[in-house]
């Protein structure tokens, strides 16, 4: 009896892991059609949850096990951005301001965009890429137009500010369903 339950407990392993090794390769297959993302847009989820030593020498190289293709990268630890193409060469990196919220690890698609609205902070913003909500605090990258208000502690925020310049860029480069890639 007991070779059989040793059995059927290894046939349920086996089982198991092969559900979650299928579930994992959906989850890095393309953005769903229902996102209207670009064909072939995809990053690997095992990549997210790397914390491979990142090159400090070099502070605008994009940082091992950030995934792979076409994606933006967001480091909320170092407050910096990578634009990567297709065939994984950083088009633009540059530094940001994160609001007073940040978004987890983890991977996400751009959900939505506008070309111009106001922050949560009352400061008028252009070039809107958003891709998920925390708490109800939609995050997402955004320009600010003209002088800045000052942002203050009791207004919860999640617009990751870039500069003008590097808002036209994202714009142009993050379209609905592309891949954001969340790292510390």
């Amino acid at each position: 009896m007991a070779g059989t339950s040793s059995g059927i407990v290894a046939g349920l392993t086996a089982a198991a892991v092969g559900t979650v090794g299928f579930l994992a390769y959906q989850a890095s297959a393309n953005v769903p059609p229902g996102l209207g993302g670009k064909s072939g847009a995809s990053a690997s989820p095992s990549a997210v949850v790397s914390r491979a030593p990142r090159d400090r020498g070099h502070p605008g190289a994009l940082p091992t096990g950030s995934g792979k293709g076409e994606r933006v990268v967001y480091s909320v630890d170092d407050d910096r951005v990578w634009l990567v193409d297709d065939h994984n060469r950083v088009q633009r990196g540059f530094g940001v301001r994160p609001g007073s919220v940040d978004p987890p690890v983890g991977l996400y698609w751009v959900t939505s965009r506008s070309h111009t609205a106001t922050g949560t902070d009352g400061v008028p913003v252009e070039h809107v890429v958003r891709f998920t909500s925390v708490d109800g605090v939609a995050i997402g990258f955004s320009a600010a137009v003209g002088a800045g208000a000052d942002t203050t502690m009791d207004v919860k925020t999640g617009g990751i500010r870039e500069r003008r310049e590097d808002g036209d860029a994202m714009w142009r480069f993050a379209t609905i369903g592309v891949p954001v890639v969340v790292i510390r």
